[in-house]
């Protein structure tokens, strides 16, 4: 289940999971835990901490609240893992 309600379903210090094309090499994409932290740059908004880095928690980000649920996604979207 992929929520896209993310102001009233997440919280900053929850773990997530994201499904993260490499940046390097577009046709490999991976489960990759993240944190949700308070975004640096807008009060009270919430963001993706990932590889040191900060990504705006919007429906535009595959997010998953269980690995499970990641790992489906990945399946329907990618195949075999």
């Amino acid at each position: 289940m992929n929520i896209y309600d993310y102001g009233s379903t997440y919280k900053a210090g929850d773990i997530v999971y994201v499904l993260y094309r490499n940046p390097h090499t577009q046709n490999v994409a991976n489960i990759q835990s993240a944190a949700i932290v308070q975004d640096p740059e807008n009060d009270g908004g919430l963001s993706i901490f990932l590889y040191d880095n900060y990504y705006p928690l919007t429906d535009e980000v595959a997010v998953y609240a269980t690995e499970a649920e990641a790992e489906e996604a990945y399946q329907y979207y990618f195949g075999d893992m």
